[in-house]
Parts: C-alpha cells; sequence; structure tokens
C-alpha cells in the first residue's frame, strides 16, 4: 500500500506523566508532525505538487483534523491508545479505542451529518474565532487532556452504558465543533 508510511500520522501516544514535548517521538511522525508538514506543503511548496499530490493532502488533512479531536487518538503508548484498554460497551467486548473512534458518537445522537452539523454550530464568531486560536500542537494539547479524563473516568474492565453515553455527549459535541471550525480555520490558512 502506498500510503503505508502514513500509518502513525493518525495520532501520538502519550503514556501517563508524559506530555506531548517529553514523550517518545516516532521516528515515522504522529498526528501533529503530519498536519505541520502537510499544511506547509499545500501553503509554502503549491506550485511544486502534482494535482493528485494536492487531493490527497487535502483529504489527510481532513482525515488527520478528525482524529486529533478524537480523545483515544491521544491515548497512552503502553495501550496502543486504548485499543488494549478492555472494556463492555451495552453488554458487548470493546476497547477504548474503539468505543471512542465511533461508538459513543454513534450512540451520542442518532442524526444524520446534517442534523450533527445544525444542531453544534452555534456559536458567534467571537466564540468561532476562540476556538481556533493557537495551532496544532495546542488543540493536540486540549485533546490529551480530555483524554486523561476519559481514561480517569473509564477503568479497565468498565461496563459502559447510557450514563457513560450521557456524561461524555456534551464532549463530543464540543470536539466535533472544534474540529470542524478548526479544519475550516487551517484551510482558509492553506488558500488565502
Amino acid at each position: 500500500n502506498g500510503y503505508n508510511q502514513t500509518k502513525t500520522w493518525h495520532y501520538a501516544n502519550v503514556d501517563k506523566g508524559e506530555t506531548y514535548q517529553t514523550m517518545r517521538k516516532n521516528d515515522k511522525g504522529d498526528v501533529v508532525t503530519a498536519l505541520t508538514t502537510l499544511t506547509n506543503q499545500l501553503q509554502y511548496n503549491f506550485e511544486n505538487l502534482t494535482d493528485s499530490m494536492r487531493s490527497d493532502y487535502v483529504k489527510m488533512i481532513v482525515h488527520m483534523v478528525g482524529d486529533m479531536h478524537c480523545p483515544m487518538h491521544a491515548g497512552r503508548l503502553s495501550d496502543l491508545g486504548g485499543n488494549r484498554h478492555e472494556v463492555t460497551y451495552f453488554g458487548k467486548k470493546s476497547n477504548l479505542h474503539s468505543v471512542w473512534d465511533s461508538s459513543i458518537v454513534e450512540s451520542a445522537h442518532r442524526w444524520s451529518y446534517t442534523e450533527w452539523q445544525r444542531e453544534i454550530d452555534r456559536v458567534s464568531r467571537s466564540e468561532a474565532k476562540e476556538l481556533t486560536r493557537g495551532g496544532l500542537e495546542e488543540w493536540f494539547l486540549e485533546t490529551h487532556a480530555l483524554c486523561c479524563e476519559v481514561y480517569e473516568s473509564t477503568p479497565e474492565g468498565a461496563n459502559l452504558s447510557y450514563d457513560y453515553v450521557a456524561q461524555f455527549t456534551p464532549r463530543i459535541e464540543e470536539q466535533l465543533l472544534r474540529g470542524g471550525l478548526r479544519l475550516a480555520h487551517l484551510l482558509n490558512e492553506i488558500y488565502r
């Protein structure tokens, strides 16, 4: 596969007690370094990229900004971002990464993409501007803080159900809103 080198670009595993700055860096990159590289290529090297490269880079940016706002993509190296952190979700065996990658979002609301956008995109211009402040590393650090909260609330072997979904639905909505606003901001910065 031509994209094997991008496998590590979807996350940055930060173990307990570590920070993004102190964590062991992956030689193949992580979500912050990959997004930095891709946005710099589109912003400062646009003329030297093929149409295919430009298209691929934009698709990767869209995907990775989403990943950057998913808490378990800032999960611990010791459990592979929650993939080895076993839980039960509504009676079925799962892991913390899978729960946060899709299950909990799908359980939070039975909304179409349009409904998600309409229901969560209710901020003023000044609030949107505030949410897009900072840069890639700061945005990742916010996600990592939420990830720490998720680990704190979700011990190994936890039986997750309605209370858990209700507890985290406001945070899910917040992360989706931040991710969307920040993606738009990033693309506007690239193509201004």
